[in-house]
């Protein structure tokens, strides 16, 4: 059976970048079981594995001397264990065992110069790095290539691809920090560059379709979620042709999932007491400001085919809030849905939601909350608001983005400033047609509320159950309210008479 692999050929050169490229793939190695260095004498092995042993230990001034008398040497430490040796002046792998080789490989990671000398040895998954000279006029530079073998190869593939994309942005030799992530599977670094730059990489692979479960389609293609960055890179550079403040996007590979974005700051619209007024009013008047226009339904992109924003139709709508009934009724308010009582909910929720899905629709963020938009104090008007995630929006009802602000579900908005926001959204909406109707808005308001606080309730508990993020949990109360508030509109007497049979603790508090 033949062992995956993946082969990358680096140039460097100097000692410098051969030092520099071993610290880039620090992060990476800690995960890998073997790295074994290979080469002629002199090309460099040795200097590698003490670069890599110091990233690791995060100390540049480590002692890492070459363990070519001592053929091995260990480092300890908090969170890491690193065995190093040099075999070039052992015989054969037999040599090994006097060594003490397995008790000491034991829980470590292992560097292996001159592994060639003990070939049997070093099977199974590794990485090889072999250092070679380019030319003897050119005694620093080197060629060096890196070889993954097993598991370890398709990470590899994605590693290289990353450094690949950043080099070719500008961005190679950029410190790296993480970033806390967000619900989703994207993940969030922070860049910057020797001057001070500053850059956010957002890392999103291509996610394989799940499996079907409804009409031979799976839940992210009815629910309408993006399944590659290509809506992102649409709708940010849209956002931005409205005077949005998104981020300015740098560099991108739809392919790989990597986009490249403006650092737009870290101050939020809310601080530790809540929402701050001010500018809680300014996100709210981009919205009204957009669903005031005519906007575009298929939007350019850069190297690639139009995008074709969504909509977010009925389907999409019911299978949201099916959520609860699978991850929040049961599971954390211990009720008992049987089937019938399932289909009820759900014939409920089709019936409430006609009028919403027939609606002229607008471009629908679906995230405009909290966590998701920027304080750009430097800027002007509206556009001191950044507004960073938006990669699932779809062409819906405008009261859906409105009730995502004014009933944040990270944060306790008071009920005076919610009808303070939403006046200020009518009186904008008025004047830009004043035949805007605000009845019948409040009328949708109230309905997406108790859907989008149902569907909440469920994801904030699929996140829990199925992928092991606890710390949602703690928002379950406010958004519990949040539908409670909901569930009082006329339009949702018969839904709210199921919430009261079906699920009665909603209601005890």
């Amino acid at each position: 059976m033949s062992v995956e692999t993946t082969e990358w050929a680096i140039d460097v050169a100097d000692e410098a970048e051969t030092i520099a490229l071993a610290e880039q793939l620090t992060p990476f190695v800690r995960d890998v079981p073997l790295v074994t260095l290979s080469g002629e004498l002199g090309a460099g092995k040795t200097t590698f594995a003490r670069a890599l042993i110091r990233a690791i230990a995060g100390d540049p001034s480590l002692e890492a001397p070459s363990p070519t008398f001592t053929l091995m040497q260990i480092y300890e430490g908090p969170g890491y264990r690193v065995l190093h040796a040099d075999l070039y002046r052992i015989a054969d792998e037999s040599e090994l065992e006097q060594l003490g080789w397995e008790e000491a490989t034991e829980d470590a990671l292992v560097i292996v110069e001159w592994a060639e000398r003990a070939p049997g040895a070093f099977g199974g998954e590794r990485l090889d790095i072999r250092l070679g000279f380019v030319s003897p006029e050119n005694g620093g530079a080197r060629r060096i290539v890196i070889t993954a073998y097993g598991p370890v190869a398709a990470r590899l593939a994605s590693f290289q691809s990353l450094q690949t994309f950043l080099t070719r942005a500008g961005w190679r030799d950029a410190e790296r920090s993480y970033l806390q992530g967000d619900a989703s599977s994207r993940v969030y670094e922070t860049l910057r560059k020797p001057g001070g730059e500053r850059a956010i990489l957002m890392i999103s692979p291509p996610r394989p379709d799940g499996p079907p479960i409804r009409y031979g389609k799976s839940y992210s293609t009815i629910a309408k979620l993006a399944e590659n960055v290509k809506p992102f890179v649409a709708l940010d550079d849209a956002l931005r042709a409205q005077g949005v403040s998104a981020p300015e996007i740098f560099a991108f590979d739809l392919d790989n999932g990597y986009v490249l974005l403006e650092d737009l700051g870290r101050e939020g619209v809310a601080d530790e007491s809540g929402p701050i007024a001010e500018r809680y009013v300014e996100a709210l008047s981009i919205l009204a400001a957009l669903h005031a226009r005519h906007l575009p339904d298929v939007l350019p992109v850069a190297w690639a085919s139009p995008y074709h924003i969504p909509s977010y139709d009925l389907d999409a709508l019911l299978i949201e809030v099916e959520l609860f009934v699978e991850w929040y009724a049961g599971p954390v308010a211990r009720a008992s849905i049987a089937s019938g009582a399932k289909a009820i909910f759900v014939n409920l929720w089709r019936h409430a939601l006609v009028e919403i899905a027939t609606a002229p629709p607008t471009w629908t963020l679906r995230d405009y909350h909290s966590p998701n938009l920027l304080w750009l104090p430097d800027r002007e008007g509206a556009a001191r608001i950044g507004v960073i995630d938006f990669q699932d929006a779809a062409l819906g009802h405008p009261a859906y983005d409105v009730v995502s602000l004014t009933q944040d579900a990270r944060v306790d908005v008071p009920d005076e400033l919610e009808m303070r926001l939403l006046g200020r959204y009518a009186l904008l909406r008025r004047q830009a047609d004043p035949s805007f109707d605000m009845e019948g808005f409040a009328r949708a308001y109230a309905i997406l509320g108790a859907q989008r606080a149902t569907k909440i309730l469920g994801i904030f508990a699929r996140l829990d159950q199925r992928d092991h993020k606890p710390q949602y949990l703690v928002h379950l109360p406010r958004v519990e309210a949040y539908l409670r508030k909901s569930l009082r509109h006329p339009a949702l007497a018969s839904v709210k008479a199921w919430y009261e049979a079906n699920v009665p603790s909603l209601f005890r508090a």
